[in-house]
């Protein structure tokens, strides 16, 4: 709505000095934490709900294999810990919480938990 010059020229500084990069066109919630904000990166078509935290290193990517919506939806109060990464057109669920390291390339139910390389889902 008239901000996206403005938006990229804050993105382009910030990316800069604290090396994260969350594209101008994100979906961004109300009262998102970003906690150590090192190295985080979301892509364009990502979408950030309401009290979702996340934690240093973390990526929500594409895939490198689609055009249009193609990155992940995290849904309210999901946690995405240090160095997780979250790759494709896919949704953290609700208050799900996505474990350090881990490589998430699949939905992952409300109040789930995923871990591992690749992430396999705990509980929900």
């Amino acid at each position: 709505q008239g901000r996206r010059p403005a938006a990229r020229i804050v993105q382009s500084r910030v990316s800069e000095v604290f090396s994260v990069d969350i594209h101008p066109a994100v979906s961004m919630g109300r009262r998102v934490f970003i906690d150590h904000g090192t190295g985080i990166v979301i892509g364009e078509t990502a979408m950030v709900g309401d009290d979702v935290s996340i934690l240093q290193h973390v990526t929500l990517g594409g895939t490198g294999k689609g055009r249009g919506d193609r990155h992940p939806k995290i849904r309210d109060g999901a946690l995405l810990s240090a160095n997780a990464t979250v790759l494709g057109n896919i949704e953290i669920g609700r208050g799900a919480t996505v474990g350090a390291g881990s490589v998430v390339l699949k939905s992952v139910p409300p109040l789930a938990t995923a871990v591992g390389v690749p992430a396999r889902t705990l509980g929900g």
